[in-house]
């Protein structure tokens, strides 16, 4: 069974600016298993970085675009998902456009993989 480790909706990012970190809590630290990054931006332009243990899954990548109809699916926007020996897991995204985006994104951990 997986946990949500970290969500958000609409997280607004300001043109040309990187996000603060936006994992923090109970789940920050995981142990071994698997490790999903599901996200959704509000137009190209939005890149993703996602460590784990200091190893990153996604380094400053693209999030696809899709289209802004429909809601976020963790079957449909899939950025990343690995099996990890886990450590702390950070996250950020960066707005590489010149107006502000927004992102919908979920992070999940499942430790039974």
């Amino acid at each position: 069974m997986a946990i949500v480790v970290a969500s958000g909706t609409a997280l607004s990012t300001a043109a040309n600016t990187k996000s603060a970190e936006l994992v923090t809590g109970t789940y920050q630290n995981v142990g071994k298993g698997k490790v999903t990054l599901v996200a959704k931006g509000s137009a190209t332009g939005m890149n993703a970085t996602l460590l784990v243990g200091g190893v990153a899954l996604v380094n400053d990548q693209a999030i696809p675009f899709t289209g802004t109809a429909g809601t976020i699916s963790s079957v449909d926007n899939v950025v990343a998902s690995q099996l990890m020996s886990g450590g702390k897991i950070e996250f950020s995204l960066r707005n590489t456009t010149g107006g502000a985006l927004t992102t919908d994104y979920m992070i999940y951990f499942d430790a039974g993989q």
